[in-house]
């Protein structure tokens, strides 16, 4: 778990670090002139959070397994990646479709999950640092290999999710992201918990 809090800590840095140096560069009333416009209903959102703007995403980062008895008990940290395509059908609430996977291993024990899930996001929109909140449903294909167990298995699941884009400018930002999946499937008659963390750090680009 410290190799997770550790990333956790060097992603938020780099967001941070990154909108400091390209706030001075990003003009949110670029498209209503160098003035900003009074106080209240006419402040326009940023210009990255426009009604209908598709965008796709990608993270690579770390999958920390739960510890339970009846789950990941003793598996290491392993790794995990996702790709995906959403929409911001308004400055505040974006859906989206994720295609990923993450996996972990304890000496000759290996366990594999991928997630196949649609969601959404509610976003506190801001100029640069945008922070926000997720979930989703999904199909989740599975794997282990253990001693007396080498199946697979096909179950719905679930995740929730924490993040934050940092905004390089209006079309790219950079993401920091702390997703937890929820998903128990049989193999060989056995319910195995494999939820755990996906903690990661990529990009979303608009177009």
């Amino acid at each position: 778990m410290r190799k997770s809090a550790l990333l956790f800590l060097v992603g938020l840095l780099c967001a941070s670090l990154t909108s400091t140096v390209w706030a001075q560069r990003y003009d949110r009333y670029e498209k209503y002139g160098r003035q900003p416009p009074r106080r209240g209903a006419g402040a326009p959102p940023p210009t990255h959070a426009v009604y209908g703007q598709p965008y796709v995403f990608g993270h690579l980062g770390l999958y920390e397994p739960n510890d339970n008895s009846d789950g990941l008990e003793g598996y290491d940290t392993g790794g995990a990646f996702d790709i995906g395509i959403g929409s911001r059908v308004s400055p505040i609430l974006a859906v989206e479709g994720t295609f990923g996977a993450y996996g972990a291993d304890r000496g000759s024990d290996e366990v594999a999950v991928v997630p196949l899930t649609i969601g959404v996001r509610l976003v506190l929109p801001a100029p640069v640092i945008e922070p926000y909140l997720g979930a989703g449903l999904g199909l989740y294909f599975a794997s282990l290999d253990e001693a007396g167990i080498d199946d697979s298995d096909t179950t719905f699941g679930g995740y929730g999710s924490l993040g934050v884009d940092a905004w390089l400018n209006p079309r790219m930002a950079l993401n920091f992201e702390g997703r937890y999946h929820w998903v128990e499937p049989e193999f060989e008659g056995f319910d195995v918990d494999v939820s755990g963390w996906m903690l990661s750090l990529g990009i979303r680009v608009s177009f």
